[in-house]
């Protein structure tokens, strides 16, 4: 297992939508390796493929730093209910941060790094963590989620303003 750079927006691979994994060999175990690796590295809650500048569809996951972490390929969400507001970061877009309405309780679909199916309840911020990784996928970040003030408050905030300066804007 090797720690990966986390590619920071305006990455081009951030806007693109993620390749399915068609094929369980075993480059899929090593990226999934890959991710577990540099998202434990970082202490964060969720990390993607694309987000280590491979455009495949797998999702590492661990909100809950006393439980292991969960890897998806291919996930789908099947059902979604009870909305609520939460605060998100994300370690593509270091120092921003805003709130976001989410799915708090989600069914999602995936596969297993050998290809297996499987269905899975997700809960609170398990729910949450897999809808922001899910959008990483689509090429969606959470600022494009952000109502119109809350991202202009970020824009023009004393501890990012300099973050929005240096990137491409995006509103």
């Amino acid at each position: 297992m090797q720690t990966l750079e986390i590619v920071q927006h305006p990455h081009d691979i951030l806007r693109q939508v993620a390749e399915p994994v068609l094929r369980f060999d075993e480059s899929v175990q090593s990226i999934a390796d890959d991710l577990t690796s540099t998202l434990m590295s970082v202490g964060g809650i969720g990390l993607c493929a694309p987000q280590v500048g491979i455009s495949k569809r797998i999702i590492v996951t661990r909100p809950d730093a006393t439980q292991p972490p969960r890897i998806y390929i291919n996930p789908v969400i099947k059902a979604e209910s009870r909305p609520g507001l939460v605060l998100e970061s994300c370690l593509s877009l270091p120092g921003a941060q805003g709130t976001v309405k989410r799915a708090m309780r989600i069914n999602v679909q995936a596969q297993t790094v050998s290809g297996e199916c499987f269905g899975e309840s997700l809960n609170d911020m398990n729910a949450v963590c897999m809808q922001h990784e899910l959008d990483h996928l689509q090429g969606i970040l959470f600022i494009d989620r952000l109502f119109w003030l809350s991202r202009w408050r970020l824009k023009y905030s004393p501890s990012t303003r300099t973050w929005w300066k240096t990137h491409r804007s995006i509103g």
